[in-house]
């Protein structure tokens, strides 16, 4: 059941009944938060949107879920610490109603379906037009989904070895792309608030499940899934 925030003015309301203001509040998730302040602006120029909460993390953001209750999660999948995709996945499995609306620099089918995997309602990336981010949230707050048009050829494409990634939990997920990125076990244990023996399990699941030997064949498997940049 969507619900529905509605601020009102008590005596404004009791003289003009019909003045009530709707609002879909939303909740921004970015570790940079001039990306959060230009994402405010954009969403709060609308009439029936207001942003009641941002957060630098996932772990914020799973924090203040709770005690802002926002109709839509308007979500980064790239941040330092609980990455979005885990935040994502702790979230849905608190409250299978949350509606969580990803907007990412990632333009890739392995994200995409990870993040609709793991619960998302939506996905978008961050060169879509202001407007696009509007209806997206919109559409989320009624409970349907919304894909971004520059994502929607990811959703009926076939690609077996993506199929490799299907295994790995979300930690592991985080684990590997920071691995591919050249991060080290201890530099990926204090960024993710994980013990450096944690880490190295994950590798060694890593290894097993994507049949690589190394950390530079993690690193080229990345590469050429086009899941990081050079």
């Amino acid at each position: 059941m969507l619900i529905i925030h509605i601020e009102s003015n008590t005596k404004s309301s009791l003289a003009n009944p019909d003045i009530l203001m709707i609002k879909i509040k939303v909740m921004l998730v970015d570790d940079h938060e001039v990306v959060r302040a230009g994402y405010r602006r954009l969403l709060e120029s609308s009439d029936d949107i207001k942003v009641v909460s941002e957060a630098h993390s996932g772990e914020v953001a799973y924090e203040q879920c709770c005690i802002f209750n926002p109709d839509v999660i308007v979500m980064d999948i790239s941040m330092p610490g609980t990455g979005g995709l885990e935040a994502i996945r702790r979230m849905i499995a608190r409250d299978k109603g949350i509606r969580i609306l990803v907007f990412s620099v990632h333009e890739n089918e392995v994200f995409l379906q990870r993040a609709l995997e793991m619960g998302a309602r939506g996905y978008i990336t961050k060169r879509s037009a202001s407007q696009t981010m509007i209806e997206a949230v919109r559409q989320v707050a009624r409970d349907q989904i919304f894909i971004g048009e520059d994502m929607l050829p990811h959703l009926t494409k076939n690609n077996n070895q993506n199929q490799l990634f299907d295994d790995l939990s979300p930690r592991e997920f985080e684990v590997f792309l920071l691995l591919a990125k050249g991060k080290s076990v201890n530099d990926i244990a204090e960024m993710l608030s994980i013990s450096s023996k944690t880490v190295g399990n994950h590798m060694t699941n890593l290894k097993s499940k994507l049949a690589v030997s190394n950390v530079v064949e993690l690193t080229l498997l990345a590469i050429r899934n086009n899941l990081i940049d050079l």
